[in-house]
C-alpha cells in the first residue's frame, strides 16, 4: 500500500466515449474498483454467488441457455467463474453442511485464478452443541454432538482436503448459533472450551469465530482471541447488535486480518428477509450502518494495512452487488471531501 491517501482507484487515461451502461452497473468501472481494492488487500464479495437473479448485474445469462432456455444445473456448476471476472473473493456458505472432498473443491476453485480468496463457513459437525430438530440432521436431531470443538476431526475432515488448494483459500469460519443457557450457560464456559480446540488447531490458516450472543462480546472473549491470532468475525444480524456498534467495541480487532459479514439487518428474521427480497434482483432497502461500517472498515483497513474479507449477503438490502455498489460509491465520496480538506 504504497499509496499513503483515500484515492483507491487510481486514475486512467482517458478513453474513447463509451456508451452509457446498461443496468444499475457499470460492470467495467465496478470490477476496476473491486480490482483495486483486492491489490490493496483489501477484499470485498458476496455471501454465496449462484443467483440467477443476478443476471443483467454481474452475470451474462446467455452464457447459461441451452437450446434456447436459460440451464440452471449450468449455471449452479459454472457461474463461479463469471463471478471471478468481477469479485476476488466469496465465502462459501456451503462449508456449514457437509465437510469438504477433494474432488469438489477442485471443480469449484478450478474456476476461479490465482489470487482469488475463498472463505469458507467450518462444518457445523464442529460447531453444533446440539443438534437442531430440523430433518437435514435425521436421526440426531435434539441429541448432544459428541464432535463439538472436536479439533482431531476439524483438522482431518476439513483441513487436509483444503491442503492441496490451499493457495485460494481465504478465512475459515466458526460460526456458532446462539447458545442458551441451558447448553452453555456462561460465556467463560464457552470462552474456554474454544480457547483449549484453537490451542490444537494447526498454525497458518486465517481462522475466525462468529458468534450469536451479544452478551458475549465482552475483554475475556477479545483477548483469548487476539491470543491466537484468530479474528472475531464482526457480523449484522437478527439478535446481535450491528457492525458499526461492533466496531466501537474496545479491544474487538484481535488478529492481524479482519473479517466482516453483513447478512441482515438487526432485528429481521432470515426467513422475513427471503421472503422481502428474493429473487435478489433489485435494492429494496437501504440499510446505511451498515454501508457506513463496511467504507469506514475498507478506509481503516488501508491507512493500517491491514487485510480485511468483506462480505455482503443478498438479504440485508435485496442484491449484494448493488449494496457493494453503494458502500463504494460512499467510499468514493469519503476520499474526495478527504482530499478537500487537505487543500483548503
Amino acid at each position: 500500500m504504497a499509496d499513503e491517501t483515500l484515492d483507491l482507484f487510481a486514475p486512467e487515461p482517458p478513453r474513447p466515449p463509451a456508451q452509457p451502461p446498461a443496468g444499475p452497473l457499470d460492470l467495467p468501472v465496478y470490477r476496476r474498483q473491486l480490482a483495486a481494492l483486492a491489490a490493496q488487500g483489501l477484499y470485498v464479495g458476496t455471501s454465496s454467488w449462484k443467483y440467477p437473479g443476478w443476471c443483467g448485474l454481474i452475470y451474462d445469462e446467455k452464457r447459461y441457455e441451452y437450446r434456447g432456455k436459460f440451464a440452471e444445473k449450468r449455471f449452479n456448476d459454472t457461474c463461479l467463474a463469471e463471478y471471478a471476472e468481477t469479485f476476488s473473493t466469496t465465502c462459501f456458505d456451503g462449508g456449514y453442511y457437509q465437510f469438504p472432498k477433494h474432488d469438489f473443491l477442485a471443480g469449484m476453485l478450478n474456476q476461479v485464478p490465482e489470487g482469488f480468496k475463498m472463505a469458507f463457513k467450518v462444518t457445523d459437525d464442529i460447531t453444533i452443541q446440539r443438534f437442531p430438530n430440523i430433518p437435514r440432521v435425521g436421526n440426531k436431531a435434539g441429541t448432544l454432538n459428541p464432535n463439538f470443538l472436536n479439533a482431531e476431526m476439524f483438522t482431518r475432515l476439513f483441513l487436509e482436503p483444503c491442503l492441496p488448494f490451499r493457495s485460494k483459500m481465504g478465512p475459515l469460519i466458526f460460526e456458532f448459533s446462539q447458545f442458551h443457557k441451558k447448553e452453555i450457560e456462561h460465556g467463560r464456559d464457552f470462552v474456554q472450551m474454544l480457547d483449549t480446540f484453537l490451542s490444537a488447531l494447526p498454525k497458518g490458516w486465517q481462522y475466525g469465530v462468529e458468534i450469536r450472543n451479544k452478551g458475549w462480546l465482552v475483554p475475556e472473549y477479545f483477548a483469548m482471541l487476539r491470543s491466537h491470532n484468530v479474528a472475531h468475525v464482526y457480523n449484522n444480524w437478527t439478535r446481535m447488535p450491528g457492525v458499526d456498534e461492533q466496531l466501537a467495541i474496545e479491544g474487538s480487532l484481535t488478529a492481524d486480518f479482519t473479517v466482516a459479514r453483513f447478512l441482515l439487518k438487526p432485528g429481521r428474521a432470515y426467513q422475513q428477509a427471503v421472503d422481502l427480497f428474493s429473487p435478489y434482483k433489485e435494492m429494496q432497502e437501504r440499510i446505511d450502518a451498515a454501508r457506513g461500517a463496511a467504507a469506514k472498515l475498507l478506509e481503516s483497513s488501508f491507512f493500517l494495512k491491514r487485510l480485511v474479507y468483506i462480505y455482503i449477503n443478498n438479504r440485508l438490502e435485496g442484491s449484494a452487488p448493488l449494496t457493494i455498489k453503494g458502500f463504494l460509491d460512499l467510499l468514493s465520496i469519503m476520499g474526495q471531501m478527504m482530499k478537500q480538506r487537505g487543500t483548503a
